[in-house]
């Protein structure tokens, strides 16, 4: 029997049109938990809309949307606590939005399928940062080819700093 093919998942920037959907995620429990006050989060991703160093997506499955992603620059804000990081490095965060898509195995794929188009646009490093009590995300991002480099508490909390170098995303295709 054929294996199953990929899923595909489509990125599309975020518009002001979506900023209702994506409140209505941030309600969500499984969102909640995570993120900061609905209110405030709406309120960044809108400006994020028009900003250089944020890049805000929302992910569809089939046309549906079903996530909201972000990629960063961690180099274009000043003092932004990751600037550490190779020149280059990106970061990026993820909600699944829709409840029943959760644990599904959706997270890592589409991580994996984002950082390999971050890679093919020639980031040398994609980082993420979740919370240290969300074993889901960690095991998600894992399963993605993250590893655990460093365990921060800055402006964005205590996280556990995760990353995939583009070395090692090429090394595991040669094998």
């Amino acid at each position: 029997m054929p294996a199953n093919p990929p899923v595909l998942y489509d990125f599309r920037p975020v518009t002001e049109k979506d900023l209702p959907m994506i409140a209505g995620w941030l309600a969500e429990p499984h969102v909640a938990e995570w993120w900061d006050d609905p209110e405030t989060e709406i309120a960044e991703i809108g400006e994020h809309i028009d900003s250089i160093s944020v890049e805000p997506l929302i992910v569809e499955l089939d046309g549906r949307p079903i996530a909201y992603l972000q990629s960063y620059d961690p180099h274009l804000e000043d003092g932004h606590p990751y600037a550490d990081q190779p020149f280059g490095t990106l970061g990026i965060d993820l909600s699944i939005g829709v409840p029943d898509l959760v644990g599904k195995g959706h997270g890592s794929a589409i991580v994996r399928q984002f950082v390999e188009q971050l890679f093919e646009e020639g980031a040398p490093r994609v980082i993420i940062d979740p919370h240290p009590d969300n074993g889901r995300a960690i095991r998600a991002y894992e399963k993605a080819g993250f590893r655990a480099i460093d365990r921060r508490h800055s402006r964005y909390g205590d996280v556990v700093l995760m990353a995939v170098d583009a070395e090692e995303s090429d090394a595991e295709e040669g094998e």
